[in-house]
């Protein structure tokens, strides 16, 4: 893993944008991320919409042995419909790292950075697995046009609970 930048704290504005949300199964969970992304482009080309940000995926639920409730979106104002729904990404304090390859192992370097400088990711316990405020992975590089997963440039960003909140 090549570590761009970070990690650090960011401050980010609410951002809107349009997405599909889907739950599957962690095992096998970034070949339905790349078939969604596949999709969401072609959804963007039949209308014309060229006028979008990074494409992102949005963990919203995360349970490494059952299902995960993922979202695979960009940034945009445009509207959506009944299968590619609009969404906003919540300003707010985030812990946030730039990284080249290894998913992975990045994550795990700002979960634990989160834990070591006092932190506290903004999530809960819930039924189907940890509930997340707002944790996505930015994709810096168009994946449109570099097919090499390996040289993505990516930006992990995980909403942090505010101060006076447990």
């Amino acid at each position: 893993m090549e570590i761009v930048e970070g990690p650090r704290l960011v401050v980010l504005p609410a951002t809107r944008y349009v997405g599909i949300r889907v739950v599957t199964p962690f095992r096998g969970m970034f070949a339905v991320r790349d078939k969604l992304m596949a999709e969401l482009y072609e959804w963007l080309d039949d209308r014309g919409v060229t006028d979008f940000g990074h494409t992102f995926f949005r963990l919203h639920v995360i349970d490494m042995y059952g299902p995960m409730d993922v979202e695979l979106g960009v940034i945009t104002d445009h509207e959506g419909d009944e299968r590619v729904r609009p969404g906003i990404l919540p300003a707010g304090d985030y812990a946030s790292l730039t990284y080249v390859n290894h998913a992975r192992r990045a994550n795990r370097t700002l979960v634990e950075w989160i834990r070591d400088n006092g932190h506290k990711a903004d999530s809960r316990d819930v039924s189907a697995g940890e509930q997340f405020a707002c944790r996505y992975e930015a994709y810096l590089t168009d994946p449109r046009t570099e097919r090499m997963k390996t040289r993505w440039q990516v930006g992990l960003n995980i909403q942090v609970a505010a101060p006076d909140r447990p």
